[in-house]
């Protein structure tokens, strides 16, 4: 990276941080009238948004243009074309949206930037406990002020593994690596935010995560954020995972490789 994209790159992950508090009280302030929210599904009846996801998505783009009217960005609610934008925006206003709306605290705003192609910020926002995690290529992975580390677990049953499941792959990827998992004395957390069940993991609060399928907008912050911090990820944006998303592992190196010894698709993970 150039000294100048060098610099760009640092200024985008300044504002990175202040867009991620910014949509997270915009977030929150909703979350504290959620009864009041117009909810529809997508997919499914797993798959819900509110009009608080379009509220704060909204917002997070316009932050963006304001300052970066050429960069291009990519929303979990409104897509995006990032066709000859050196620098791409991957935002979900509210990753966890069924917690959002039944009052569980397990939600956050997701944001990550690439730079040519390449993830060099991740920024997670959890308004429900004061914490931002954040981190930028080269520069470490943080928890507000805290710098944060990957647990250094040897063995899959010295904690606790964050996973989760996805309508859009068969059971089995998840099913199989829990009785793999819980064989070897091991046991697993599923909290409804892929987001920030990884960035959990990169603190050091989990030995990894892992997920069969997951869309950019959820999995590129936590892996910019677990590079960071020490650990190993696969590379999600091999056959355009961008477009179509791909499976997410991230851990240490030693817990890396036993989750992939238990995952059925481990020729994706390569």
């Amino acid at each position: 990276m150039s000294s100048a994209s060098t610099s760009e790159t640092d200024a985008r992950y300044r504002y990175a941080c202040e867009i991620a508090r910014a949509a997270a009280s915009r977030a929150y302030s909703w979350y504290q009238q959620r009864q009041k929210l117009v909810v529809e599904h997508k997919r499914d009846l797993q798959d819900v948004v509110s009009e608080a996801d379009r509220n704060v998505e909204d917002l997070i783009k316009t932050l963006i243009a304001e300052r970066y009217p050429d960069d291009a960005v990519i929303g979990e609610e409104s897509g995006g074309n990032t066709q000859g934008a050196t620098y791409v925006w991957v935002v979900d206003p509210i990753d966890g949206t069924a917690c959002f709306i039944n009052g569980l605290h397990n939600w956050c705003v997701s944001l990550a930037v690439l730079c040519e192609g390449e993830a060099v910020i991740g920024v997670v926002c959890d308004p429900n406990h004061q914490e931002l995690f954040h981190a930028r290529q080269g520069q470490g992975a943080w928890m507000n002020e805290t710098r944060i580390h990957a647990h250094n677990a040897q063995h899959l049953n010295e904690g606790l593994l964050g996973l989760s499941n996805s309508s859009r792959v068969p059971s089995e990827s998840v099913t199989s690596l829990i009785t793999g998992l819980t064989a070897q004395g091991g046991m697993f957390i599923r909290i409804g935010s892929g987001a920030l069940t990884s960035a959990w993991a990169a603190a050091g609060r989990l030995i990894g995560y892992y997920e069969a399928h997951m869309n950019p907008w959820d999995s590129l912050p936590g892996i910019v954020l677990m590079r960071e911090a020490g650990g190993v990820t696969n590379d999600y944006l091999r056959n355009d995972g961008l477009k179509k998303g791909n499976p997410v592992l991230l851990a240490n190196a030693a817990i890396y490789q036993q989750i992939k010894a238990l995952v059925d698709n481990s020729a994706l993970l390569d």
